[in-house]
Formats: structure tokens, C-alpha cells, sequence
């Protein structure tokens, strides 16, 4: 099914608007002149490691260590983003690394 124009008009006109809003409303809400509310200090204290840890239970939901890969791969990721984040402190190497590393492994040995 296509879009007639009014109708692309509208989708881009919506995309802007969001991607706008999104960019412009902290700087509304939190005025460059006045402290940053404690609530928002804490959330950004606290939402990292949160974050975090979301992904990585993600990633081990469907590792079934009684079967397959017995999830040796994950673990050896996982083990990699560990050490290069200890080594270098830089979260997107760490990443990055680990993906690489999970991809040789399943692609490859596994």
C-alpha cells in the first residue's frame, strides 16, 4: 500500500516534530539558569548500570546450557566486554569487542 502525498506530508511532518521534541524539551524543562532537580541526578546516577543489566539478562534469556553451544559463546562475550571495559573503561569498544567477538564464535567455531 502507498501514501498519497498528504499523507507523506503528514508522516514527515510528524517525524520532525517528534525528533524536535525529543532534542528541545530537556533544555525546556531544565533551564540552563537552575539546578538539576535530584530525582533527575539520581536517574542519571542509577539508569546506566540499570540499563545494563537489562541487556544482559536479555541476552542470556534463551541460552539453554543443556543443550547446543551450552551457552559457551555467550559466556566468552560476555567474559571479553568484562575484561576490555576493565582494561580500557571505554563502553563502546567493550561493546563492540564483544559483539565481534560473539559473531566469530557463533559464525565460526560454534
Amino acid at each position: 500500500m502507498t501514501m498519497n502525498i498528504t499523507q507523506q506530508i503528514i508522516t514527515i511532518a510528524m517525524v520532525v516534530l517528534g525528533t524536535m521534541l525529543t532534542r528541545f524539551l530537556p533544555f525546556m524543562i531544565f533551564p540552563s539558569g537552575k539546578p538539576t532537580p535530584n530525582y533527575v541526578q539520581y536517574l542519571g546516577k542509577v539508569l546506566p548500570s540499570a540499563v545494563i543489566g537489562l541487556l544482559v539478562i536479555y541476552c542470556f534469556k534463551d541460552v539453554s546450557l543443556l543443550s547446543g553451544s551450552h551457552g559457551i559463546p555467550e559466556f566468552i562475550a560476555v567474559a571479553v566486554v568484562a575484561m576490555l571495559h576493565f582494561w580500557k573503561k571505554n563502553m563502546l569498544l567493550s561493546i563492540a569487542g564483544g559483539t565481534i567477538v560473539y559473531m566469530i564464535l557463533v559464525q565460526l567455531v560454534f
